[in-house]
């Protein structure tokens, strides 16, 4: 009776050990639009595609309530166009500073197609529209465009580029002409444009004027202006001066005179400056021109004069701008003492001017990847060099200041997302009722209570069922969900504070998940997880974060399931939620812009999974890349790099299967949950939030595991086990 009892035991529960082995820039169009040749075949089918082929479109179906009609701007514009002389117009989502959330102003793309998502470009002929996104927001387009759109799914089987598709349906056309406005395309984008274009016969030719501008004329919100704040150094690390003596140490080595600044999170990180003009960014729109001939720095800000002066309008500031940048109240540098930055006021056409004189007292002129066309062009081709710029670089790999600032902006942010978790989670399970507008909203209040908050770095994605599968949903009261223990909930947030920027992901389901939905859900944590312990050699080419994007989808891939976005982005340091020049993605083809992974750089790590009309699933923490040097062995000359995570919030243990799990996964989820519990549930926090922490504890409780051994061996090593068992007792 002993032995079979102990038998039993034995075969139907064990503990199984083992360990297992191994911003969204127009650059995405540039890549997409040069990958192939067209035949006449090919040329006639792109022709004959219509807004019918979309299943929307076709009568008798329902039109989605967030449609936008879309049918008097197209015919406003092509009346622009035909009074310029073009028979194609290309609009762009991105601002002249290729921003990937510009201001309400510039939603140019937004307002002539009616698609709201931050990625798309939107091409207008005589006659037809088109409009290319990628996976993110294949379903919000569906339900957003009307039916003058044709919807091009990039990445998917007989999709053309926008190239292709212009050199088709310009056909016939005598001298075709294909505009767009300078300032708005970056450019790489542009001369790849030309290049094949005119391969074609066809000409790519600069407007003078922003068309979509010229007709959107009724509820055009107005041009950005807010005031602009000193950065203390406390947040920021090291001062400005010092940044601009490390730029042109850089500009020395590169061997360039002059170097044009465009991005806004570029020039808000050089001069130690934030602003409020781009909606979850703090940025301003400006240019800086650094001449290293001269020793001489302007930056180009809106409203100068008055800027300069302005008292402070941050509690943490206490300098003028006109203080810390040392300069004078009228923005001249004359007779200061120091480094000095000379500030003017920004006006397209004046700084494309500056530009063009720089050059020509330049040997060389050092421009991003991203600079528009407008001012890329004003450079002499042979003075011309096309890089990432110092300041890319520089920022990208945070000094220790900044570095501890995120560790901190992160604990901050994970005590008020779990503080609000637990509530909601109580309340949907008391059948109070909650929307995805709603929690999104309540979470937005807890994250302002926090020290250094400064608002949200995006729109909470918070979506219910579906809406989940829609990667970068937005919340509406058109399409607002109840939130039940019926179906999955996917919230994606992130806030920004004086020390940092935070971005973070979490899927729950507060009932009784089905067994597809758990294996889904443990999938993209396995995913999620093998990246995040991931240790790699750090060589003089690499690695690029595409070289490793795979190893967080191999848990989907060995089942067949695939996500169609990047794994991570960089992230700043209140600057940029999407920060560049590094990337982990194999969403798209290389990009001339890409960095190596390095030292001090952070990154999301967010693998997902969506179902089309029934859920979606994404987990996502920011993790810093970090020198590792407590591995077993130490190889000669090399320098290994691994993450640390700086994300502390639980996973949903409602909705894993744990034995799907490695040993080696189920280790490092069980320290990651004693590093939560150790930073957040501190005594502090257990008396001013017993309901968040009961809801914390409950789920960093270690895990283990344990399952039938039948289910892991084969019966031929069961009858073995068997014998020597029977022998043994």
């Amino acid at each position: 009776m002993r032995r079979a009892f102990l038998f039993g035991i034995f075969v139907l529960e064990v503990t199984f050990l083992f360990t297992e082995g191994v911003q969204i820039l127009q650059d995405d169009a540039h890549h997409y639009r040069t990958k192939r040749s067209i035949s006449p075949s090919r040329r006639t089918e792109i022709r004959n595609m219509s807004p019918n082929d979309r299943p929307s479109c076709p009568p008798g179906q329902t039109v989605p309530p967030t449609r936008v009609n879309t049918t008097v701007r197209l015919e406003d514009l092509r009346r622009e166009m035909t009074n310029n002389g073009i028979h194609a117009y290309i609009i762009p989502s991105e601002d002249a500073h290729q921003s990937e959330y510009p201001s309400d102003y510039d939603l140019r793309r937004e307002f002539i197609s009616g698609l709201s998502g931050s990625y798309g470009l939107a091409v207008v002929t005589s006659t037809q529209a088109a409009l290319w996104t990628d996976g993110r927001y294949f379903l919000q387009a569906e339900n957003e465009l009307d039916c003058n759109w044709i919807l091009m799914k990039m990445g998917e089987t007989d999709v053309p580029s926008s190239t292709e598709w212009l050199i088709s349906v310009l056909a016939g056309i005598t001298n075709p002409k294909v505009g767009a406005y300078p300032f708005l395309i970056n450019s790489g984008s542009w001369l790849s444009y030309e290049k094949a274009l005119s391969k074609e016969n066809i000409i790519m030719t600069g407007t003078n004027e922003d068309l979509v501008g010229n007709i959107w004329t009724t509820g055009r919100p107005q041009e950005p202006d807010s005031p602009i704040n000193a950065l203390s150094l406390k947040f920021a690390g090291r001062s400005w001066q010092d940044k601009l003596a490390d730029m042109y140490k850089a500009m020395t080595e590169k061997e360039v005179d002059a170097m044009i600044v465009t991005g806004l999170d570029e020039t808000a990180w050089l001069l130690n400056l934030r602003g409020d003009d781009i909606a979850y960014n703090p940025f301003f729109l400006s240019y800086i021109i650094v001449e290293k001939k001269t020793n001489i720095t302007t930056l180009y800000i809106r409203n100068a004069t008055s800027k300069l002066t302005q008292n402070p309008t941050d509690t943490e500031t206490t300098q003028k701008l006109h203080e810390h940048l040392n300069t004078g109240e009228g923005g001249d540098c004359t007779g200061r003492t120091g480094a000095c930055v000379k500030v003017m006021e920004y006006q397209q056409n004046e700084v494309k001017n500056q530009v063009q004189s720089v050059a020509g007292n330049s040997e060389m002129v050092l421009v991003s990847f991203s600079c528009n066309y407008a001012l890329f062009s004003s450079i002499p081709e042979q003075k011309r060099l096309r890089e990432n710029t110092p300041v890319a670089i520089a920022k990208a790999m945070k000094n220790e200041v900044e570095r501890n600032g995120m560790r901190a902006s992160h604990k901050r942010d994970a005590e008020a997302l779990i503080t609000f978790m637990a509530e909601l989670e109580r309340k949907v399970k008391q059948n109070v009722e909650m929307t995805e507008v709603s929690a999104a909203l309540d979470l937005k209040k807890y994250r302002m209570e926090k020290l250094y908050n400064r608002g949200l770095s995006f729109p909470s994605i918070s979506a219910v069922g579906s809406n989940g599968a829609i990667i970068h949903y937005k919340p509406s009261n058109l399409t607002d969900r109840r939130i039940t223990t019926d179906e999955m909930y996917l919230l994606d947030s992130g806030g920004q504070y004086l020390d940092g920027t935070t971005d973070v992901t979490r899927t729950f389901h507060f009932g009784t998940p089905t067994d597809y939905q758990k294996e889904c859900y443990t999938r993209v944590l396995m995913g999620h997880v093998d990246l995040a312990r991931f240790k790699f050699a750090k060589t003089g080419f690499g690695p690029y974060g595409r070289e490793i994007d795979a190893i967080a989808r191999r848990p989907l891939w060995e089942v067949g399931l695939q996500y169609r976005h990047g794994t991570g982005h960089g992230i700043g340091m209140f600057l940029s939620v999407h920060e560049g020049p590094g990337r982990i993605s194999l969403s798209h083809a290389p990009f001339d812009s890409d960095s190596p992974l390095d030292d001090g750089q952070f990154f999301s790590d967010e693998p997902g999974y969506y179902e089309d009309g029934q859920f979606g699933i994404r987990l996502e923490n920011i993790v810093m890349v970090k020198e590792e040097v407590d591995l077993k062995y130490k190889f000669p000359n090399t320098t290994f790099l691994g993450f640390e995570t700086v994300t502390l919030v639980p996973y949903e243990p409602n909705l894993i299967k744990y034995e799907l799990l490695s040993q080696a996964q189920m280790d490092w989820i069980n320290k990651y949950h004693e590093k939560v519990i150790e930073n957040i549930g501190t005594t502090e926090f257990q008396n001013r939030n017993p309901e968040a922490y009961r809801w914390l504890e409950s789920r960093t409780r270690k895990i283990t595991r344990t399952v039938n051994f039948s289910a892991v061996m084969s019966p031929s090593v069961l009858l073995i086990i068997v014998a020597i068992i029977s022998q043994i007792l």
